[in-house]
This record gives C-alpha cells, sequence and structure tokens, in this order.
C-alpha cells in the first residue's frame, strides 16, 4: 500500500464517527455481506458513511492491510477497526454493537 492510499484511508477513518467500507452503495450494495451490513446499521438507526470499494482498486487493496482483515464490508466506530459483516451480525445479535455505538452517542442518529 502506497502512503497516499495509507493516509486517504487513516483521513477517511478519523474522519467519519461511523464508516462502512462496502461493495456498492447502501442504496445498492453489490454483495449480500455488504447488504447485510447495511441493514444492521439502519435498524440500529445510525447514521452513517460509506465508501464504495469497487470504485477504487488502490482503497479496496488498502483497506485490507490498513485493518489487517481479509474482507469488505469492514466497519469502524470513531476511528477504531469493528470488524466485518459476520463480527457485526454476532455484536447486533448479542447487543453488543448498540451498546458500542450507544455509548460513543451514535444510535439514533440517522
Amino acid at each position: 500500500m502506497t502512503d497516499e492510499t495509507q493516509t486517504r484511508l487513516a483521513d477517511l477513518v478519523s474522519g467519519n464517527d461511523v464508516l462502512l467500507f462496502m461493495k456498492g452503495s447502501p442504496l445498492f450494495p453489490q454483495c449480500g455481506f455488504s447488504s447485510r451490513a447495511v441493514a444492521i446499521l439502519q435498524h440500529l438507526n445510525v447514521n452513517f458513511d460509506s465508501v464504495d470499494v469497487l470504485q477504487d482498486q488502490a482503497i479496496r487493496q488498502g483497506i485490507k492491510e490498513f485493518s489487517d482483515w481479509p474482507t469488505i464490508p469492514q466497519l469502524y466506530v470513531k476511528g477504531e477497526f469493528v470488524g466485518g459483516s459476520d463480527i457485526m451480525m454476532e455484536m447486533y445479535e448479542s447487543g453488543e454493537l448498540a451498546e458500542l455505538l450507544t455509548s460513543h452517542g451514535l444510535v439514533g442518529t440517522a
């Protein structure tokens, strides 16, 4: 990953309270995992930004190195990597995701 890509990713992650790197957009997800991640965040009534990794190959590959996580989607909350679709689902089902978002004052912001 280039320094430029590293800087772009760091700026994106630090500049958004809740950021989802995904395939497609929230209105038109391009894979089932991204669709599930969007549905979870929408169900929790969380305002979030997204980055379509299909639009930029450097971001698509770079985010995997940035987080040391091999798959997309990837969720960041307040600059911290939370996980991918499966982890989001587990955290959602256990109430841990709502708890995390609530602790940052992010639930009900959509």
